[in-house]
């Protein structure tokens, strides 16, 4: 298993993005591309991402436009003030910022 936190995967998957905007979808496709482990058991680590966006006030979740080809779902983005919680590419950090 990689030693990397459900809240640095995500932020590696926003961060691959040149608008850092994401689906849900295109974070499930970036860590199983990126780390085999998580090829398997979805269920269980797809629930634990969707569980972090929702709690962690450093996900911004933004509406997609209706013009879109999906408008199902939104985007997924990281709140500029949390950009420095992977400064020089530290993923391996495990700061956690909740919601109240």
């Amino acid at each position: 298993k990689p030693p990397l936190s459900y809240i640095a995967l995500i932020s590696l998957a926003i961060m691959n993005k040149d608008d850092r905007m994401v689906t849900l979808s295109d974070i499930y496709s970036f860590i199983m591309k990126n780390f085999p482990y998580y090829r398997k058991n979805r269920q269980g680590w797809q629930n634990s991402i969707r569980h972090n966006l929702s709690l962690n006030e450093c996900f911004i979740k933004l509406p997609k436009k209706k013009n879109q080809d999906d408008d199902k779902g939104c985007y997924w983005t990281l709140d500029p003030s949390c950009y420095d919680m992977f400064k020089d590419g530290s993923y391996l950090r495990r700061k956690r910022r909740f919601k109240k």
